[in-house]
Order: structure tokens, then C-alpha cells, then sequence
């Protein structure tokens, strides 16, 4: 059974991260607005989150789905628009 306080403490290492990174991404705007962000961030963020839960699960993609909480044709969908089957 996982360790629920080290999955929180993984889950709360992951939102700071992102929330820096979003907010670096304000600080670099200088002022200047944004468009699309969403889009931007899930294009910058879901290609490497794909990759690495493959190669975590040594190119299964069935354990790889289900890792995602997403089904595999899905995944089959997400890896062939982000070019990386």
C-alpha cells in the first residue's frame, strides 16, 4: 500500500514546481499579456509527462494509461499528435 504522506509530499513537489514555472513565465512577459495559456502549458507539459511515464513503464502502454488515469487509446491519441510514436 503506497505511502499516502510521501505521495502528498510528491503531489505538493509537483505543484510548486509548476507554480514557479508559471510564474517565471509572467515574470518573462515583462508586462505584455497572454493568450491561450492552457493550450501552451498542456503543449509544454504533456509531451515530457508522456515520455517519461513510457519510459517508466518500459514503452507499455496499457500500464502507462492506466497510470495516467486515461485509456489506452487515448494515450495511443495523446503520443501520435505530440509525434512521439
Amino acid at each position: 500500500m503506497p505511502d499516502l504522506d510521501q505521495e502528498k509530499k510528491n503531489y505538493s513537489l509537483l505543484r510548486e514546481s509548476a507554480s514557479k514555472s508559471i510564474e517565471r513565465y509572467f515574470e518573462d512577459l515583462d508586462g505584455q499579456g497572454a493568450v491561450d495559456l492552457y493550450a501552451l502549458v498542456m503543449a509544454e507539459v504533456e509531451p515530457p509527462m508522456l515520455l517519461a511515464v513510457m519510459k517508466y513503464n518500459r514503452q507499455n502502454q496499457s500500464k502507462s494509461a492506466k497510470m495516467l488515469g486515461i485509456n489506452r487509446a487515448t494515450l495511443r491519441k495523446k503520443l501520435k499528435y505530440y509525434n512521439l510514436i
